[in-house]
């Protein structure tokens, strides 16, 4: 009777401390300044300790960025990887096709000289300006480059939103602030009269223009051609080119959580019949 108490006890006591974690998270959320709001959280099929990355939407994303954002924000990782497990999954015939429509700046060869030739898969995607000093003369200021632009760009959450987001409660185990960022700022053109102004930009004013209007893109799988959709898909892509190994980092994390978890029950098990015969 007394161990079924305490076990009430203990269980009421844990949905008590899940409901008020999740309120109080759900206040941290909803609160902050309104002159400067968080972006929203969004939902992410890579989210979580078993998120995996939705194949195609990560070759909707890969489009937005070669037709939009190519044209001012370079991308640091070799043509092939768009061809690895994990990812965009292109075959190696589609990653050939796509190097060779580049030029590469090659060299020096045999007689000393620098020469350009198409692309190769184990190239990297060619910068759109030959250096930062080129780029702003061109458009005002050096644009970021996207390799691990949706890791480096976060906002911040404050107490006591972010200790939630590293517990394993509702809402909690979240990492995907940098996608959030992304979306928000390309959604967060609100102003028609004010093209560099930006809701979720700090300080509201940011040097891009807005890059994406509704169908300015063109979908091939009946994808709804929409801003939020465009936002959504070029999110993940660059989440993507910053962790391309995530799919394999959780896969191998589950392993050793399993392993551990039964290593961990032999002990157990083990250590009570070591010492079961020891007087106490």
């Amino acid at each position: 009777m007394a161990l079924t108490k305490k076990l009430g006890f203990a269980a009421a006591a844990m949905f008590g401390a899940v409901a008020f974690s999740t309120i109080a998270l759900r206040a941290a959320e909803e609160g902050g300044h309104a002159e400067q709001p968080n972006p929203d959280r969004q939902s992410w099929s890579f989210s979580g300790p078993f998120g995996t990355y939705d194949q195609a939407q990560l070759q909707r994303g890969f489009k937005i960025y070669k037709e939009v954002c190519s044209n001012c924000h370079g991308l640091n990782i070799p043509f092939r990887t768009l061809s690895q497990p994990g990812g965009p999954s292109f075959t190696e015939e589609q990653v050939k096709t796509l190097a060779a429509t580049y030029t590469v700046h090659d060299g020096p060869n045999l007689a000393g000289d620098m020469f350009d030739r198409p692309g190769r898969p184990s190239d990297y995607f060619p910068q759109p300006f030959p250096n930062p000093e080129a780029a702003a003369a061109a458009l005002g200021a050096p644009p970021p480059d996207m390799s691990l632009l949706a890791k480096a760009r976060k906002y911040e959450r404050g107490f006591p939103a972010f200790v939630f987001d590293a517990l394993p409660i509702p809402g909690g185990m979240y990492q995907e602030l940098g996608p959030d960022y992304i979306y928000g700022i390309l959604n967060g053109y609100t102003k028609a009269d004010d093209p560099n102004w930006n809701l979720i930009f700090p300080g509201h004013k940011i040097a891009m223009g807005k890059p994406l209007e509704a169908g300015q893109v063109e979908y091939t799988d009946g994808t709804p051609t929409t801003l939020p959709q465009y936002a959504k898909d070029v999110s993940s892509f660059l989440y993507w080119a910053a962790e391309p190994t995530l799919d394999q980092r959780k896969r191998v994390g589950a392993r050793v959580m399993l392993f551990l978890i039964v290593l961990a029950t032999l002990l157990f098990y083990t250590k009570k019949k070591v010492w079961s015969d020891v007087v106490h």
